[in-house]
């Protein structure tokens, strides 16, 4: 078996296995190796502070083949699976991302409806499944039990665009299960019966986005795994609790006149 594919079948096999999986956010090798060391068993890897790290810009504004470099960096560094943010797909039909997804040594995708280079539209329910749904299959066809996170933004997006939030967010991420989403993620989540409501829409884990030192709205690690929740990742609040930490403590030796 290639190093991939047990890394991949890891990944597949924590998703499964009814447990709560704390997938860390990591942007280079430092960040990897830290949550790594620490213990955890899998990482993601975010498009929002991988780009901050680079002097880019969240919203597919970075150049893909340079995220995937950096991508391949951070595999190489540590023996974990891991999971990327690709955002919407970068423009890319969902067999080329997968497969250059999986040359970069990825175990699974976060994959949304916002279609940023588009601006900022949000996929169509049935859209957006049937683009899990051809990924899904490419990494099938693969032979990699690859992870599919199918995020929505229709919570996040608000009653400017839809009468029911919640309802919206229920029904995409029902339909992304349905496509062959191994996880979902409705962005936005705030309240316990947020979290609630979204944990009883499916039968794949639920992905909520916490802060590693105040956590999440519906409580910390254990009351988030209380209500059901079985996939916790920390999105850039991890690279920004560090550049609040550090410009605090580094002010401190900041010459006094």
């Amino acid at each position: 078996m290639s190093e991939l594919s047990t890394r991949t079948e890891a990944l597949a096999a924590a998703h499964a296995s009814g447990g709560l999986l704390v997938l860390p956010t990591v942007w280079d090798t430092f960040s990897a190796q830290v949550a790594a060391d620490a213990g955890f068993a899998a990482l993601s890897i975010g498009s929002h502070p991988v780009a901050d790290s680079i002097g880019s810009q969240d919203g597919e504004k970075m150049d893909f083949g340079q995220y995937l470099q950096i991508t391949r960096r951070i595999v190489d560094a540590v023996n974990l699976p891991l999971s990327v943010d690709v955002e919407s797909g970068y423009g890319l039909q969902p067999a080329e991302l997968i497969g250059r997804l999986l040359e970069a040594g990825a175990s699974g995708a976060n994959i949304e409806d916002t279609v940023h280079s588009q601006g900022g539209r949000l996929r169509e329910r049935a859209e957006h499944a049937d683009y899990i749904a051809a990924a899904r299959q490419a990494a099938d066809e693969a032979g990699q039990p690859f992870v599919i996170n199918g995020r929505t933004d229709a919570f996040k997006a608000g009653t400017a665009v839809f009468a029911d939030p919640l309802a919206e967010a229920a029904a995409r991420i029902k339909l992304m299960e349905q496509a062959g989403a191994r996880s979902v993620y409705p962005v936005g989540l705030g309240t316990t019966d947020q979290v609630a409501a979204m944990v009883q829409a499916v039968g794949v884990p639920v992905n909520v986005t916490a802060h590693p030192v105040n956590g999440h709205g519906a409580g910390g690690l254990g009351e988030l795994q209380a209500l059901g929740v079985r996939r916790v990742s920390f999105g850039p609040l991890w690279q920004k609790w560090l550049a609040e930490l550090s410009s605090k403590q580094l002010a401190a030796w900041l010459p006094r006149p």
